[in-house]
Protein backbone atom coordinates (compact mmCIF):
# COMPACT_ATOMS: atom_id res chain seq x y z
CA UNK A 1 0.00 0.00 0.00
CA UNK A 2 2.88 2.40 0.74
CA UNK A 3 3.93 2.20 -2.90
CA UNK A 4 0.54 3.44 -4.12
CA UNK A 5 0.44 6.12 -1.39
CA UNK A 6 3.78 7.38 -2.72
CA UNK A 7 2.37 7.37 -6.25
CA UNK A 8 -0.70 9.31 -5.07
CA UNK A 9 1.58 11.82 -3.33
CA UNK A 10 3.53 12.41 -6.54
CA UNK A 11 0.36 12.86 -8.62
CA UNK A 12 -1.17 15.30 -6.14
CA UNK A 13 2.03 17.34 -5.86
CA UNK A 14 2.12 17.54 -9.68
CA UNK A 15 -1.39 19.03 -9.73
CA UNK A 16 -3.12 15.84 -10.85
CA UNK A 17 -6.11 14.02 -9.34
CA UNK A 18 -6.49 10.89 -7.24
CA UNK A 19 -9.62 8.91 -6.40
CA UNK A 20 -9.38 7.54 -2.87
CA UNK A 21 -11.67 5.85 -0.33
CA UNK A 22 -13.18 7.47 2.73
CA UNK A 23 -15.57 5.98 5.27
CA UNK A 24 -18.48 7.73 3.49
CA UNK A 25 -18.00 7.57 -0.31
CA UNK A 26 -15.01 7.67 -2.67
CA UNK A 27 -13.54 11.14 -3.22
CA UNK A 28 -12.00 12.79 -6.29
CA UNK A 29 -9.08 14.65 -4.76
CA UNK A 30 -6.66 17.37 -5.76
CA UNK A 31 -4.37 19.93 -4.11
CA UNK A 32 -6.68 22.47 -2.44
CA UNK A 33 -4.04 25.20 -2.82
CA UNK A 34 -3.53 24.62 -6.56
CA UNK A 35 -5.90 26.38 -8.99
CA UNK A 36 -4.99 24.02 -11.83
CA UNK A 37 -5.94 20.97 -9.74
CA UNK A 38 -9.20 22.58 -8.59
CA UNK A 39 -10.17 23.38 -12.18
CA UNK A 40 -9.49 19.76 -13.15
CA UNK A 41 -11.94 18.56 -10.47
CA UNK A 42 -14.69 20.87 -11.69
CA UNK A 43 -14.10 20.10 -15.35
CA UNK A 44 -13.86 16.33 -14.95
CA UNK A 45 -17.00 16.14 -12.83
CA UNK A 46 -18.89 18.67 -15.00
CA UNK A 47 -19.61 20.39 -11.70
CA UNK A 48 -21.04 23.93 -11.56
CA UNK A 49 -18.42 26.37 -10.24
CA UNK A 50 -20.85 27.73 -7.65
CA UNK A 51 -21.07 24.28 -6.04
CA UNK A 52 -18.26 24.39 -3.42
CA UNK A 53 -15.76 21.62 -2.69
CA UNK A 54 -15.13 20.05 0.70
CA UNK A 55 -11.52 20.16 1.90
CA UNK A 56 -9.97 17.19 3.69
CA UNK A 57 -7.38 17.72 6.44
CA UNK A 58 -5.02 15.35 8.23
CA UNK A 59 -5.71 16.73 11.72
CA UNK A 60 -7.39 19.46 13.79
CA UNK A 61 -4.18 21.49 14.00
CA UNK A 62 -4.14 21.96 10.22
CA UNK A 63 -7.76 23.16 10.28
CA UNK A 64 -7.04 25.66 13.07
CA UNK A 65 -4.09 27.07 11.14
CA UNK A 66 -6.39 28.00 8.25
CA UNK A 67 -9.76 28.81 9.84
CA UNK A 68 -11.40 30.75 12.64
CA UNK A 69 -13.01 28.43 15.20
CA UNK A 70 -15.45 29.42 17.95
CA UNK A 71 -16.17 27.37 21.08
CA UNK A 72 -19.14 25.51 19.56
CA UNK A 73 -17.14 24.75 16.40
CA UNK A 74 -14.38 23.38 18.62
CA UNK A 75 -16.81 21.17 20.55
CA UNK A 76 -18.28 19.77 17.34
CA UNK A 77 -14.83 19.03 15.92
CA UNK A 78 -13.72 17.28 19.12
CA UNK A 79 -16.87 15.12 19.27
CA UNK A 80 -17.12 14.14 15.60
CA UNK A 81 -13.69 14.45 14.00
CA UNK A 82 -12.19 12.39 12.52
CA UNK A 83 -15.41 11.08 11.06
CA UNK A 84 -18.24 11.67 8.60
CA UNK A 85 -18.78 15.31 9.51
CA UNK A 86 -17.98 18.45 7.51
CA UNK A 87 -18.02 21.79 9.32
CA UNK A 88 -18.26 25.12 7.49
CA UNK A 89 -15.64 27.54 8.83
CA UNK A 90 -14.50 31.08 8.05
CA UNK A 91 -11.06 31.39 6.46
CA UNK A 92 -8.26 33.17 8.26
CA UNK A 93 -6.46 35.88 6.31
CA UNK A 94 -3.43 33.59 6.01
CA UNK A 95 -5.55 30.61 4.84
CA UNK A 96 -3.70 28.77 2.09
CA UNK A 97 -6.80 27.19 0.50
CA UNK A 98 -7.37 28.58 -3.00
CA UNK A 99 -10.44 30.81 -3.35
CA UNK A 100 -11.74 28.69 -6.26
CA UNK A 101 -12.55 25.86 -3.84
CA UNK A 102 -15.50 27.88 -2.52
CA UNK A 103 -16.27 30.14 -5.49
CA UNK A 104 -14.43 33.00 -3.74
CA UNK A 105 -16.53 32.86 -0.57
CA UNK A 106 -14.85 33.19 2.84
CA UNK A 107 -16.38 29.96 4.14
CA UNK A 108 -15.18 26.41 3.35
CA UNK A 109 -16.34 22.94 4.36
CA UNK A 110 -13.64 21.16 6.41
CA UNK A 111 -13.44 17.46 7.18
CA UNK A 112 -11.01 14.96 8.73
CA UNK A 113 -11.84 11.53 7.26
CA UNK A 114 -11.78 8.39 9.38
CA UNK A 115 -10.19 6.09 6.82
CA UNK A 116 -6.62 4.85 7.08
CA UNK A 117 -5.86 5.20 3.35
CA UNK A 118 -7.29 8.73 3.19
CA UNK A 119 -5.36 9.83 6.28
CA UNK A 120 -2.10 8.31 4.99
CA UNK A 121 -2.50 10.24 1.74
CA UNK A 122 -3.21 13.46 3.64
CA UNK A 123 -0.16 12.92 5.86
CA UNK A 124 2.04 12.35 2.82
CA UNK A 125 1.47 15.86 1.38
CA UNK A 126 1.87 19.33 2.90
CA UNK A 127 -1.49 20.68 1.73
CA UNK A 128 -5.19 19.89 2.31
CA UNK A 129 -7.02 17.92 -0.38
CA UNK A 130 -10.18 19.24 -2.02
CA UNK A 131 -12.33 16.19 -2.70
CA UNK A 132 -15.98 15.99 -3.73
CA UNK A 133 -17.51 12.57 -4.43
CA UNK A 134 -15.90 10.72 -7.35
CA UNK A 135 -18.83 10.89 -9.74
CA UNK A 136 -20.10 12.97 -12.62
CA UNK A 137 -22.14 15.87 -11.19
CA UNK A 138 -25.72 14.94 -10.14
CA UNK A 139 -25.07 11.19 -10.54
CA UNK A 140 -24.89 8.37 -7.99
CA UNK A 141 -22.10 8.68 -5.42
CA UNK A 142 -19.61 5.78 -5.55
CA UNK A 143 -19.18 3.53 -2.54
CA UNK A 144 -16.90 1.09 -4.37
CA UNK A 145 -14.58 1.44 -7.35
CA UNK A 146 -16.83 -0.34 -9.87
CA UNK A 147 -19.33 2.52 -9.46
CA UNK A 148 -16.82 5.02 -10.87
CA UNK A 149 -17.43 6.16 -14.45
CA UNK A 150 -15.01 5.37 -17.28
CA UNK A 151 -14.31 9.07 -17.80
CA UNK A 152 -13.06 9.46 -14.24
CA UNK A 153 -11.14 6.18 -14.32
CA UNK A 154 -9.31 7.22 -17.50
CA UNK A 155 -8.16 10.54 -16.03
CA UNK A 156 -7.12 9.70 -12.49
CA UNK A 157 -5.24 7.31 -10.26
CA UNK A 158 -7.72 5.12 -8.37
CA UNK A 159 -6.91 3.64 -4.98
CA UNK A 160 -9.18 0.70 -4.17
CA UNK A 161 -10.09 0.57 -0.49
CA UNK A 162 -13.02 -1.82 -0.85
CA UNK A 163 -16.60 -0.98 0.05
CA UNK A 164 -17.28 2.23 1.96
CA UNK A 165 -17.97 1.62 5.63
CA UNK A 166 -20.95 4.00 5.92
CA UNK A 167 -22.24 4.55 2.39
CA UNK A 168 -23.71 8.06 2.74
CA UNK A 169 -21.84 11.36 2.43
CA UNK A 170 -20.74 13.41 5.41
CA UNK A 171 -23.19 15.56 7.33
CA UNK A 172 -22.44 19.25 6.73
CA UNK A 173 -22.97 21.68 9.62
CA UNK A 174 -22.38 25.35 10.36
CA UNK A 175 -22.70 27.13 13.70
CA UNK A 176 -24.60 30.35 14.31
CA UNK A 177 -24.25 31.65 17.88
CA UNK A 178 -25.56 28.72 19.97
CA UNK A 179 -27.34 27.07 17.04
CA UNK A 180 -26.15 24.20 14.86
CA UNK A 181 -27.37 24.45 11.27
CA UNK A 182 -27.44 21.22 9.28
CA UNK A 183 -26.72 22.30 5.71
CA UNK A 184 -26.57 18.77 4.27
CA UNK A 185 -28.00 15.64 5.82
CA UNK A 186 -25.50 12.80 5.94
CA UNK A 187 -24.06 9.84 7.81
CA UNK A 188 -24.38 11.55 11.21
CA UNK A 189 -28.05 11.88 12.14
CA UNK A 190 -29.73 14.78 13.89
CA UNK A 191 -30.34 12.49 16.88
CA UNK A 192 -26.63 11.69 17.17
CA UNK A 193 -25.66 15.37 17.11
CA UNK A 194 -28.31 16.19 19.70
CA UNK A 195 -27.12 13.37 21.95
CA UNK A 196 -23.43 14.33 21.83
CA UNK A 197 -23.94 18.10 21.90
CA UNK A 198 -27.03 18.86 24.00
CA UNK A 199 -28.24 22.31 25.04
CA UNK A 200 -27.95 23.74 21.52
CA UNK A 201 -30.69 24.36 18.98
CA UNK A 202 -30.40 22.23 15.84
CA UNK A 203 -32.01 23.34 12.60
CA UNK A 204 -32.07 21.76 9.14
CA UNK A 205 -31.24 24.51 6.66
CA UNK A 206 -30.27 22.65 3.50
CA UNK A 207 -31.33 25.17 0.89
CA UNK A 208 -28.04 27.08 0.69
CA UNK A 209 -26.19 25.85 -2.40
CA UNK A 210 -23.44 28.46 -2.18
CA UNK A 211 -21.89 27.34 1.12
CA UNK A 212 -22.61 23.61 1.23
CA UNK A 213 -22.43 20.96 -1.52
CA UNK A 214 -25.17 18.41 -2.11
CA UNK A 215 -28.13 20.78 -2.12
CA UNK A 216 -29.00 20.92 -5.80
CA UNK A 217 -32.61 20.01 -6.54
CA UNK A 218 -31.41 17.26 -8.92
CA UNK A 219 -28.64 15.21 -7.33
CA UNK A 220 -27.52 11.65 -6.45
CA UNK A 221 -29.52 10.49 -9.46
CA UNK A 222 -29.46 7.24 -11.44
CA UNK A 223 -29.87 7.30 -15.21
CA UNK A 224 -33.22 5.50 -15.02
CA UNK A 225 -36.38 7.31 -13.89
CA UNK A 226 -37.13 6.73 -10.23
CA UNK A 227 -40.41 6.60 -8.29
CA UNK A 228 -40.34 6.84 -4.50
CA UNK A 229 -42.73 5.74 -1.74
CA UNK A 230 -44.39 3.22 -4.06
CA UNK A 231 -47.06 0.71 -3.07
CA UNK A 232 -46.96 -1.13 -6.39
CA UNK A 233 -44.12 -2.01 -8.77
CA UNK A 234 -44.62 -1.57 -12.52
CA UNK A 235 -43.74 -4.47 -14.80
CA UNK A 236 -40.65 -2.78 -16.27
CA UNK A 237 -39.22 -1.58 -12.93
CA UNK A 238 -36.57 -2.90 -10.60
CA UNK A 239 -37.40 -2.64 -6.90
CA UNK A 240 -35.32 -0.96 -4.21
CA UNK A 241 -37.07 -2.43 -1.20
CA UNK A 242 -36.92 -1.88 2.55
CA UNK A 243 -38.17 -4.14 5.35
CA UNK A 244 -40.92 -6.70 4.90
CA UNK A 245 -43.81 -6.16 2.50
CA UNK A 246 -45.62 -7.89 -0.35
CA UNK A 247 -44.03 -5.90 -3.20
CA UNK A 248 -42.11 -7.78 -5.87
CA UNK A 249 -40.33 -6.96 -9.13
CA UNK A 250 -40.45 -9.22 -12.17
CA UNK A 251 -36.93 -8.08 -13.07
CA UNK A 252 -34.79 -7.54 -9.98
CA UNK A 253 -35.11 -6.62 -6.33
CA UNK A 254 -32.59 -5.43 -3.75
CA UNK A 255 -33.66 -4.98 -0.14
CA UNK A 256 -31.79 -2.21 1.65
CA UNK A 257 -32.46 -4.02 4.92
CA UNK A 258 -34.90 -6.89 5.27
CA UNK A 259 -34.76 -6.47 9.05
CA UNK A 260 -35.54 -2.75 8.81
CA UNK A 261 -32.15 -1.39 9.91
CA UNK A 262 -31.60 2.16 8.67
CA UNK A 263 -27.85 1.83 9.33
CA UNK A 264 -27.69 -1.23 7.05
CA UNK A 265 -29.89 0.55 4.51
CA UNK A 266 -27.51 3.52 4.46
CA UNK A 267 -24.54 1.30 3.72
CA UNK A 268 -26.36 -0.48 0.89
CA UNK A 269 -28.17 2.53 -0.58
CA UNK A 270 -25.90 3.77 -3.39
CA UNK A 271 -24.64 0.28 -4.28
CA UNK A 272 -28.14 -1.18 -4.72
CA UNK A 273 -29.29 1.91 -6.62
CA UNK A 274 -26.29 1.44 -8.92
CA UNK A 275 -27.06 -2.26 -9.48
CA UNK A 276 -30.67 -1.62 -10.51
CA UNK A 277 -29.65 1.35 -12.66
CA UNK A 278 -27.24 -0.88 -14.57
CA UNK A 279 -29.64 -3.77 -15.10
CA UNK A 280 -30.36 -3.65 -18.84
CA UNK A 281 -33.84 -5.13 -18.40
CA UNK A 282 -35.00 -2.30 -16.14
CA UNK A 283 -36.72 0.77 -17.55
CA UNK A 284 -37.27 2.41 -14.17
CA UNK A 285 -36.66 2.12 -10.43
CA UNK A 286 -39.40 1.75 -7.81
CA UNK A 287 -38.46 2.56 -4.21
CA UNK A 288 -40.36 1.33 -1.17
CA UNK A 289 -41.20 3.83 1.61
CA UNK A 290 -38.32 4.52 4.02
CA UNK A 291 -39.14 5.59 7.60
CA UNK A 292 -38.45 9.31 8.01
CA UNK A 293 -36.41 9.05 11.18
CA UNK A 294 -32.72 8.91 12.10
CA UNK A 295 -30.68 7.99 8.96
CA UNK A 296 -33.93 7.47 7.07
CA UNK A 297 -34.22 11.26 6.90
CA UNK A 298 -30.90 11.34 4.99
CA UNK A 299 -31.93 8.49 2.67
CA UNK A 300 -35.22 10.24 1.89
CA UNK A 301 -33.36 13.46 1.16
CA UNK A 302 -31.22 11.59 -1.38
CA UNK A 303 -34.29 9.94 -2.92
CA UNK A 304 -36.15 13.25 -3.20
CA UNK A 305 -33.24 14.80 -5.10
CA UNK A 306 -32.62 11.67 -7.18
CA UNK A 307 -36.25 11.63 -8.35
CA UNK A 308 -36.55 15.39 -8.97
CA UNK A 309 -38.13 16.35 -12.29
CA UNK A 310 -37.85 19.84 -13.77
Amino acid sequence: MQKIINLAKKRLEDGNLVIFPTETVYGLGGDATNLRAIKKIYNLKKRPLENPLICHFKNIKEIKENFEINSLDNEIIKKFCPGPLTIILKKRKKCKIHAAVSNNLNYIGCRIPKNKIAINILKSVNFPIAAPSANISTKISPTQTNHISKKLKDNTLIINGGKSLLGLESTVVKTSKNKILILRLGSISIEEIRKKIPNNDIEINNLNQKVSPGNQKKHYAPNLPIRINVTKVLKNEGLLNFGKNNMKSNICEYNLSAKGSLKEASKNFFNFLYLIDNNKLCKGIAVAPIPSQDLGITINDRLKRASYKK
